[in-house]
């Protein structure tokens, strides 16, 4: 599966309008469409990908989401993983013209994209990591990062002068091509990266990396409800272009495990332990939550791992959709040695319930002589 950034997919900007998202998904989608490439598993994945990516920037609320979230924002609003044919018939019906041709005879246009010539990422990603509390409530947090912008001299190429020569190993198509059988299967060129042109002679100023460094800082808002592994994105925070255009950073969540509480979605899950006599007799205890304090109910007879939940105390949801719920999970303990007084009324109680204080006995009464009668 390819996880690979929605606008890098499509080859776009994160400013880009709706009319350049579908002209860019109709471009990519003629070119890695099966028909183009039979046989090609990596095209058929990547044309997979790029139709879950104009599925959801296509969308506004999906894309909205997608900006602020990444794909589990998506994700956790509905939207499958996969790659069904999300264009829609109307932008298929245009890959397909633009592959073949229409039924009219007229020939399919073609677009020559501009090669990206520096060489770094636009988007930059910063692991923020936060207590477990911090995910449940928000917090503000410091970030520290370090960004790229393109060496002057070599305009972010890692040329000496920005002169870049015609890839060897591709001769400039930016594709290299491997026979397998009878078929013939074109791959990305792994030497220039698809881009078709290499450095001959690295730049003396930024000795070949094409870019210089720089530190900055910023406070942000972390919203209440986040969850481990999601991504909040802060526009313009990322690397800078040689023309001046700036990527996005993305700030990586990593929230550190409570001892009592767990978190699944935005259920919170508490074990409470119980002893036995307590749990024989019922009665009611105080157990902590995420806000405060709350009475449990425990009635007599409850078993261990037993459940019970309390509506509305759990995490509430970054989407806006409410909380989640307190699932306590009942655990009885018992004594790890009796005194001589203690197993003294233990026997007592027992005795005092007579037969039925020895359930077993009425099971398996008939069952030892069916098991005799095996042997006879």
């Amino acid at each position: 599966m390819i996880n690979k950034d929605y606008y890098e997919l499509l080859e776009i900007s994160k400013s880009a309008d709706k009319s350049t998202i579908k002209k860019a998904y109709r471009t990519m989608a003629k070119k890695y469409h099966p028909d183009k490439n039979p046989g090609n598993h990596e095209a058929e994945e990547t044309f997979k990908a790029i139709n879950e990516a104009y599925q959801v920037l296509s969308n506004e609320e999906k894309r909205s989401l997608y900006d602020r979230y990444g794909k589990e924002g998506v994700e956790s609003h509905g939207q499958s993983r996969g790659g069904g044919f999300g264009g829609g018939f109307d932008d298929l019906g245009s890959v397909f013209e633009d592959m073949f041709g229409s039924a009219f005879g007229g020939g399919g246009r073609s677009q020559r994209r501009e090669r990206k010539t520096y060489k770094y990422n636009l988007d930059v990603a910063v692991e923020v990591n936060i207590e477990f509390n911090e995910a449940v409530f928000g917090v503000k947090k410091d970030i520290k990062f370090t960004y790229k912008t393109a060496c002057e001299p070599c305009k972010g190429t890692g040329a000496k002068d920005a002169k870049l020569s015609t890839c060897k190993t591709c001769q400039g198509a930016g594709q290299v091509h491997a026979r397998q059988g009878f078929m013939t299967f074109a791959q990305t060129c792994p030497h220039c990266e698809g881009s078709g042109e290499e450095v001959s002679h690295k730049c003396k100023k930024c000795t070949g990396t094409g870019y210089k460094e720089h530190k900055d800082s910023f406070e942000v808002d972390i919203p209440e409800g986040v969850s481990d592994g999601i991504r909040i994105r802060v526009s313009n925070k990322g690397n800078v272009a040689p023309n001046g255009s700036r990527g996005d950073l993305y700030l990586q969540i990593s929230v550190t495990e409570d001892a009592h509480f767990v978190r699944h979605d935005d259920d919170i899950y508490i074990e409470v332990p119980i002893f036995f006599t307590q749990v024989a007799l019922g009665g009611s205890i105080t157990i902590p939550s995420l806000r405060g304090e709350l009475e449990l109910e425990i009635p007599a007879g409850t078993k261990d791992k037993e459940q019970f939940t309390f509506t509305n105390e759990g995490v509430k949801s970054v989407q806006g959709y409410g909380k989640g719920d307190l699932i306590v999970q009942i655990k009885i303990k018992y004594p790890e040695s009796l005194t001589g007084e203690q197993k003294e009324l233990l026997e007592q109680l027992q005795d005092s319930f007579g037969i039925d204080s020895k359930p077993h006995t009425k099971n398996f009464d008939s069952m030892f002589g069916k098991v005799k009668n095996w042997f006879k």
